[in-house]
């Protein structure tokens, strides 16, 4: 028989609100971290270095084809075992932002290949450096393409949060599994964190889709 008691949700929301920051935090902590190293794994895949390509490349396939769950419990918990000691929190970001990294240095890479070859034989006309190259005329082209790829991992690592609490990380699910434990009582916990998962990720999605059509309309795309 459903036994729901509001009550009960009133003594614990305060409790599960104040998780949701601690997921908010993680979720952009490892997304800033994935934005960055993931450009620059794709940009290590485009040099005139063959074993530097080779090799970079064969890291982020490795990383995309392990689960998270485990660069989790690796980098926390194997770590130490080379004199690396990190905090569960420190740990979390770290597995997160590089595993989405991972996925997000596709992103980028298929964004730059969008930019018309007419792009790159322009800036060695113009004896630019690789360097201005990529920052004034490649990159700001490729991020219109790649935006909607970023934004739907900027989601997906949101929602892979809860991943953390196997390692302590205090967010929205390991505080849900914290006080069902407590009260012996898992339907309200559990669904008012489907709600809230729910209530932030169906505006992010829909802002990031606005975000996406506005930047194509100043890029002359749309």
């Amino acid at each position: 028989m459903f036994d729901w008691r509001w009550e009960f949700v009133g003594d614990i929301l305060p409790r599960l609100l104040k998780a949701t920051g601690n997921t908010l935090l993680a979720a952009l902590l490892g997304y800033g971290i994935a934005v960055v190293l993931g450009l620059i794994l794709a940009l290590a895949q485009r040099t005139h270095y063959p074993l530097l390509n080779r090799t970079v490349r064969e890291f982020v396939e490795f990383i995309r084809s392990t689960p998270l769950v485990l660069q989790i419990f690796f980098v926390f918990y194997v770590g130490p075992q080379f004199g690396i000691m990190l905090s569960p929190w420190t740990a979390g970001m770290i597995a997160i932002g590089l595993h989405y990294a991972s996925y997000l240095s596709e992103v980028y890479r298929a964004g730059i290949d969008s930019v018309p070859m007419g792009q790159w034989e322009a800036a060695t006309s113009l004896s630019l450096s690789a360097a201005r190259t990529y920052s004034r005329i490649i990159i700001p082209q490729a991020i219109p393409t790649a935006f909607a790829g970023m934004g739907n991992y900027l989601v997906g690592i949101f929602k892979d949060t809860p991943m953390l609490s196997v390692i302590g990380v205090a967010e929205l699910m390991h505080t849900a599994n914290a006080i069902g434990s407590e009260h012996y009582r898992f339907l309200e916990p559990y669904t008012l964190v489907g709600l809230i998962f729910l209530a932030i990720s169906l505006p992010t999605a829909g802002a990031l889709r606005k975000a996406e059509g506005k930047i194509r309309e100043n890029m002359g795309l749309r």
